[in-house]
């Protein structure tokens, strides 16, 4: 690790003026300081907000639900609110990291982890990410990487949080000098590119203050499926975020996001409205789940995730309709 300043703030508005591209936030530090062990990140900066005036806690508002950025996965996991309300964020937080992390690590963080792709993580590689000529992922190692997307970087998102609120077209607010700016998740994440190697529009000078998630249907359920390589406190495989509301044995309204399938959070638009209007059936839940990954594309070692994709997506489907898997 290089050596860097570290300094604590009160106030918001002062630790906007400290950040920039040399001068980083630092809150719960899961992600950040394991990359900065690395030789990945190499801040000479860090500005600690955790004892600033950002939002903290969950609380229930007019149009939905608010989460401050400072809320710890372990808030999100035990909240009684989301259980009721948004069953598949209590869930997913549930299943992130260990009970240790997710009582340091926070909202804000978690969305805005780095892949944990080997090629990427190691400081002997320069991977397309860290400003490298390719992607050694593409011919090498791949059997934990993207399905979709056309980034030339194949790793895929890290964060179970990230495909929840994504299905729940919920919305980030950022706050930067003197601007405040509020995005949904699908405007928020993007696929790297060339001029911009990372998974999210946020800029250096900007913090996450807040994430809106609007109310659901009264009556809709929700659910976060992931399938892992060991039984616990392991990155998704798969993961499966899933939003059901069936009223006079109709659908109502569906929403499907991937996790560990693509380098961001990966919505499946296309599907929802195949399911509207639908009856519940094992037959519907199958041929959706077919369409949902028609247009994967596996690399030499990953093959494995399509049909494991298809099945979380009927189980989920099956699970919130009451039809059993």
């Amino acid at each position: 690790m290089r050596p860097f300043t570290y300094s604590r703030t009160q106030d918001t508005d002062e630790t906007l003026e400290l950040i920039n591209a040399n001068t980083r936030p630092y809150a719960g530090g899961t992600d950040l300081l394991t990359r900065m062990k690395a030789d990945i990140d190499a801040p000479e900066a860090l500005v600690d907000i955790k004892r600033t005036n950002l939002p903290k806690g969950i609380r229930e508002t007019e149009n939905g639900i608010s989460i401050g950025a400072l809320t710890t996965l372990t808030e999100i996991e035990k909240s009684d609110l989301l259980k009721e309300k948004c069953t598949l964020l209590s869930e997913a937080a549930s299943l992130a990291a260990t009970p240790q992390l997710r009582n340091r690590a926070t909202l804000g963080g978690n969305l805005l982890q780095r892949p944990r792709c080997w090629y990427y993580r190691s400081s002997h590689i320069d991977c397309w990410l860290k400003g490298g000529e390719s992607c050694p992922a593409k011919e090498g190692r791949n059997e934990h990487h993207a399905l979709f997307g056309d980034s030339p970087c194949i790793a895929v998102h890290p964060s179970d949080l990230a495909s929840c609120l994504t299905a729940l077209g919920a919305s980030v607010k950022l706050r930067g000098p003197g601007d405040e700016r509020e995005l949904t998740l699908t405007d928020f994440y993007k696929e790297p590119e060339a001029g911009r190697r990372y998974e999210t529009v946020i800029e250096d000078d900007e913090l996450i203050t807040a994430i809106n998630v609007s109310a659901l249907p009264e009556g809709a359920k929700s659910t976060y499926l992931k399938a892992m390589d060991r039984k616990v406190w392991a990155f998704a495989l798969v993961g499966v975020a899933a939003v059901l509301h069936v009223e006079n044995s109709t659908i109502q309204d569906a929403r499907l996001a991937l996790s560990g399938v693509a380098p961001i959070p990966w919505r499946l638009d296309a599907v929802e409205n195949d399911l509207k209007g639908q009856a519940p059936s094992q037959t519907l839940f199958a041929e959706v789940a077919e369409r949902a990954l028609e247009g994967a594309k596996a690399l030499e070692h990953n093959a494995y995730k399509i049909p494991l994709a298809k099945r979380l997506i009927k189980r989920a489907l099956s699970n919130l309709s009451g039809l059993e898997s």
